[in-house]
């Protein structure tokens, strides 16, 4: 989701809750305490030099369980973030503490905004070894081909 997305979902929402993976909500005191873009500047496996620029949003919880976010409120936070940090129309990530400070992606399912999983991967599978992905196939189709690839006359044995 980018951050027009969430400011378009924003201005006609009436709360603002974030769920996660498990499904279970982010409790609703919770805080942005950080709304910026992080610039990642970097080499990846194969050689190649790469740039990635995502919006972030921190959500932290605290013990004053009367503080509730509003959606208006949350629309300022990101158009002052906008002005002053000069923030992109960008993919957000947010960052939500749990055993670790956990990274995920954001989507909408039309009441609350879910924090998704990411995952790593390689990005240069073709310079670093990484065989490509085979196609799989049952061994029925296989005796469903007109021709074997061991069949007389195929030079394959």
């Amino acid at each position: 989701m980018k951050l027009s997305e969430i400011k378009a979902i924003l201005n006609t929402a009436t709360g603002v809750n974030f769920k996660l993976p498990n499904g279970t909500l982010v409790p609703e005191h919770f805080h942005v305490t950080e709304v910026g873009m992080v610039h990642k500047h970097f080499i990846d496996c194969g050689g190649s030099v790469r740039n990635e620029k995502v919006a972030n949003f921190q959500l932290w919880n605290s013990d004053d369980t009367d503080h509730r976010l509003k959606p208006e409120k949350l629309i300022k936070i990101i158009v002052l973030s906008e002005q002053v940090l000069g923030l992109e129309d960008l993919e957000i990530e947010v960052e939500y503490q749990s055993d670790t400070i956990g990274k995920y992606g954001l989507e909408f399912d039309g009441k609350d905004f879910l924090l998704t999983a990411k995952q790593t991967d390689c990005l240069a599978k073709d310079n670093c070894g990484v065989p490509s992905e085979k196609k799989k196939i049952s061994l029925s189709e296989l005796q469903n081909t007109k021709q074997s690839c061991c069949a007389p006359g195929t030079k394959c044995c």
